[in-house]
């Protein structure tokens, strides 16, 4: 089953963890895969396992011109991009009154201002393409309070996912969001965190964290034609959190 097939998709983020399930998936899917990370020797080492259709690009997602170089890249081994994934990001957990400016700004220019910079950047090429889709990766703290700076810049991309699905329709291109809860990524599953997240699974409705694949398949989703009339609209994997 090749639901991306003949696609063009950017991916950042995804030298491992969360990223690296979707370009997995996106490349079993058809797509040809363009992913962006800061750590180059994870990057490459994973182009080589993804094979023919995927190249790795090492890139800073706050620097505008990274993110030409991308697009450039893209089109120039690929063909114009149909699919963009704002997926890298970070995260942030210091209370309020402990948090300096200049913590507070990096989380603002990796989680929000790149989301603006690769959407602004990828459009003309979506033009060429005749259309396309942008996933931006928020999450539950989209939608409900957590950490500060995590929880203002997540609340941003999904702001920022409706503003742009409203003049990006006229090019034919949707734009989404998707908001996960707790995900068994690398960072989350390391020996010192498990017992505190078997405790947190406990309070989620549906009894367990996510795996990354159960969110990889609604980016899957949202990237290919089935979705073709969605567009604005916020995406929930969080087991039920939101819900209460």
């Amino acid at each position: 089953m090749t639901r991306l097939e003949g696609k063009v998709a950017i991916i950042t983020g995804a030298a491992q963890g969360m990223g690296a399930s979707h370009a997995k998936l996106f490349v079993e899917q058809g797509a040809k895969v363009v992913f962006t990370d800061l750590n180059e020797e994870k990057g490459q080492a994973f182009a080589a396992e993804l094979g023919e259709n995927a190249l790795f690009v090492k890139q800073n997602v706050a620097n505008e011109a990274d993110w030409a170089t991308v697009v450039a890249t893209a089109e120039e081994k690929f063909g114009p991009v149909n699919v963009l994934v704002n997926n890298a990001g970070i995260t942030m957990a210091k209370p309020l009154l402990e948090t300096t400016v200049e913590e507070y700004r990096r989380i603002v220019e990796i989680n929000q201002v790149s989301v603006f910079l690769g959407m602004k950047t990828v459009l003309p090429s979506m033009q060429k393409a005749g259309g396309g889709s942008i996933v931006n990766v928020s999450s539950m703290n989209g939608l409900v309070a957590g950490a500060i700076g995590y929880t203002d810049t997540k609340f941003a991309v999904r702001g920022m996912t409706k503003a742009a699905a409203m003049e990006a329709a006229q090019y034919n291109v949707r734009v989404n969001s998707v908001h996960p809860g707790v995900i068994a990524t690398p960072m989350v599953v390391q020996e010192d965190t498990k017992a505190a997240v078997e405790a947190f699974a406990k309070h989620i409705p549906l009894g367990r964290v996510a795996q990354p694949e159960e969110v990889s398949n609604m980016v899957l989703f949202l990237a290919s034609d089935e979705s073709s009339y969605s567009t604005g609209s916020e995406f929930v994997i969080d087991g039920g959190m939101t819900a209460r």
